[in-house]
């Protein structure tokens, strides 16, 4: 890791790459969604495809750690330091004296955790499901905040034949389609983006 920081310094510092020098953590937004977008994809593909792609999520952790400490924010050993301190702290049957029976007292707890370390302060619904996740993912995790029934094939057909011809309709049809992936305990933006790549796989390739 600590090469890796060099290696990003050193494109950052003088003499180094003219693209690099002129990032910002803004313009590097859809770069960090693109890396972990692809590293999840890997994980389909076999562990050389995942190691590769993880590669690239870290390349852009390095990335933001050396604009953050050119500017003076925070370091890459801040970042290090924040996810271990707080993996400690939220696995208290692990490292401290906490008593669990299963996985579901430990999300509740880990759940606990998390409220008291932001002082008990209540966080708003849209601050709980991220803005940059794809619609299917953000559909689900929302239906799952409001405690929105899981629907079966029915209630999906139903939604298809009452759903007008607009952007509305579809936007219903396609919630339905969610209930019913979280009926089934699929995970609807995996599926999608598995039958997606599967398609890919098979169009003929670009003539030069």
């Amino acid at each position: 890791m600590q090469e890796l920081l060099a290696t990003m310094r050193r494109l950052r510092g003088p003499g180094g790459c003219p693209w690099d020098q002129e990032q910002t953590h803004e313009s590097l937004r859809p770069y960090l969604l693109e890396e972990a977008a692809e590293a999840a994809d890997a994980v389909t593909e076999g562990p050389e495809a995942l190691a590769d792609e993880l590669g690239d999520v870290l390349l852009q952790i390095a990335f933001h750690s050396v604009i953050a400490e050119s500017e003076g924010t925070f370091s890459y050993a801040d970042v290090e330091r924040g996810i271990v301190d707080k993996m400690v702290r939220r696995h208290p049957h692990v490292f401290g004296t906490t008593q669990v029976t299963g996985s579901e007292e430990v999300v509740s707890n880990w759940q606990a955790i998390k409220a008291a370390e932001r002082g008990g302060k209540p966080r708003r619904a849209a601050d709980r499901v991220p803005a940059a996740l794809g619609a299917l993912a953000r559909e689900a995790k929302t239906q799952k905040l409001a405690e929105q029934p899981k629907t079966g094939r029915d209630a999906l057909a139903d939604a298809v034949q009452r759903a007008p011809e607009d952007a509305a309709g579809v936007a219903e049809v396609l919630a339905a389609a969610v209930a019913w992936a979280r009926s089934l305990g699929i995970d609807p933006e995996t599926a999608l983006r598995e039958r997606t790549a599967h398609t890919l796989a098979h169009l003929p390739d670009e003539e030069a």
